[in-house]
């Protein structure tokens, strides 16, 4: 819902074309896993390696970008954040960059050990299902009866995946499970934390946030990225380099500046449901480039659990002013910082989706 004491920011861009930017971010975003995969083959590096990568080369074209988004408009403050003390400041960018950094390399886990498709799926929606439960538990947010629905439908496509594809071609195995449910538990606590500060917000804009938690996740895995293995080696090094370098600059640095350029004209809960392409295009790539195959389990579990990220997105949508916030979980592309702030108590649906 929109809070009468935020606004959105004037831009230039066309709605249409801001959504259209926010769709080739999701694209983007789903093209990382597969990335991930063909780095796993060639570089003979780990899952903590590629997320170093992807996060310090980000950071460095985001920080080169950054100018040219301020000027255009892109995810600008829509309130302005109350002061912080610097030490809860710091310990706040901590907590967001250390969840990054852990949903990220729990990520290109699961991708390494059950799959591109299933990987991306459990991780996106797992996301919201934990979002919704902690809000409920940890915060005191409403769920209500579609997010109930909503949870339950998720929870059952987590058991069609766990039980109904344990065998064959094509199994989905209980390690990357693991590793997807994970991921999606850093991003949980990205968003909580996010929601929990409110107005305090580590950074006033999303853009920002997500810089500083680039930072502090590069910082973070440097040392077990060294001791893993930090340099990519194998035969064919042109051809891990370059997939390093499009790592950082596609699925990362070029996604953040058309996502936040799209955001400052589409509202939260259009881009939530406009990011479920990411998943979509990391299946249509797991299938027909990697080789991936799906059961009937996995499309069964598949379908349910974005089923419930859409029944989450449409309880959000429906909430009404002046009342607790309902959590909704909104379903949030791999790649973005959850930096949903409330205003006077109530989540402004105009701000950035709430995390991948």
């Amino acid at each position: 819902m929109r809070h009468s004491s935020s606004s959105r920011v004037p831009s230039g861009l066309p709605t249409g074309r801001g959504a259209a930017f926010v769709a080739l971010a999701a694209v983007a975003w789903g093209t990382a896993g597969a990335v991930a995969a063909l780095l796993f083959d060639t570089s003979g590096l780990g899952a903590i390696a590629l997320t170093f990568w992807r996060t310090a080369g980000g950071l460095v074209l985001l920080l080169a970008v950054r100018p040219l988004l301020r000027g255009r408009g892109a995810a600008r403050p829509r309130v302005r954040p109350t002061a912080q003390r610097p030490l809860r400041r710091a310990a706040s960018v901590g907590v967001m960059g250390a969840g990054f950094a852990l949903f990220q390399a729990a990520y290109f886990a699961a991708v390494d050990a059950t799959g591109l498709a299933v990987a991306t799926v459990v991780t996106l929606g797992a996301g919201p299902v934990l979002i919704a439960l902690g809000g409920r538990l940890l915060l005191g947010e409403r769920l209500g009866r579609g997010g109930v629905a909503a949870v339950a439908g998720a929870l059952a496509g987590l058991a069609v995946l766990s039980f109904g594809g344990a065998d064959g071609a094509g199994a989905v195995r209980p390690s990357g499970l693991a590793f997807a449910l994970l991921a999606a538990s850093g991003y949980t606590v990205i968003t909580l934390h996010s929601r929990r500060q409110g107005t305090a917000a580590v950074a006033a804009d999303p853009l920002t946030t997500t810089l500083s938690s680039l930072a502090v996740g590069t910082g973070l895995l440097l040392p077990f990225a060294l001791a893993d293995g930090v340099l990519p080696r194998g035969e064919d090094l042109a051809a891990s380099l370059f997939l390093l370098g499009y790592l950082a600059a596609v699925p990362t640095a070029l996604a953040y500046a058309l996502y936040f350029a799209g955001l400052a004209v589409v509202r939260a809960a259009t881009a939530s449901v406009i990011a479920l392409i990411e998943p979509v295009t990391a299946t249509l790539i797991a299938v027909t480039l990697l080789g991936e195959r799906l059961t009937a389990a996995v499309v069964a579990g598949t379908a349910l659990l974005l089923g419930a990220v859409v029944g989450l997105v449409l309880a959000e949508g429906r909430s009404a002013p002046g009342v607790s916030r309902q959590v909704a979980g909104s379903g949030q592309p791999l790649g973005v910082v959850g930096n949903g702030v409330a205003v006077d108590g109530a989540d402004r649906e105009d701000a950035g989706p709430v995390r991948e």
